[in-house]
């Protein structure tokens, strides 16, 4: 299908070539890996040892332990934690106090208002 697009430069189409050719490669040796028999009879195990996800694992359970904070984390966390707090109250209270505005000059009548004591 490649070989019939016109827009794309025959480099590339080889280079997406070898790497469907590697990707099953890979993906067989792990099937043959994954499904010996004779290693479940030794004891060794039946999952292959996979160092990317292993990296990943570790990554994730030891992250904290190698945070170092920087002013960049920092305004991170004042912009997804302290700033989002700070507008919504200044909104509600701007809200608040246009309706209480609204009230106190009479512009909504009793019968109209969403929460009375009746």
């Amino acid at each position: 299908m490649a070989s019939k697009q016109f827009d794309v430069d025959p480099q590339v189409v080889r280079d997406v070539q070898e790497k469907a050719r590697r990707r099953a490669l890979l993906k067989q040796e792990y099937f043959k890996q994954i499904t010996n028999p004779f290693k479940h009879g030794t004891g060794e195990g039946g999952y292959v040892f996979d160092e990317g996800i292993q990296r990943f694992m570790s990554l994730k359970a030891t992250g904290y332990d190698h945070f170092k904070p920087t002013p960049r984390s920092g305004a991170y966390a004042f912009g997804l934690v302290a700033v989002p707090i700070i507008l919504f109250t200044w909104l509600m209270k701007w809200q608040r106090d246009s309706l209480e505005k609204q009230l106190r000059a009479g512009k909504i009548a009793y019968r109209d208002r969403k929460f009375k004591f009746v």
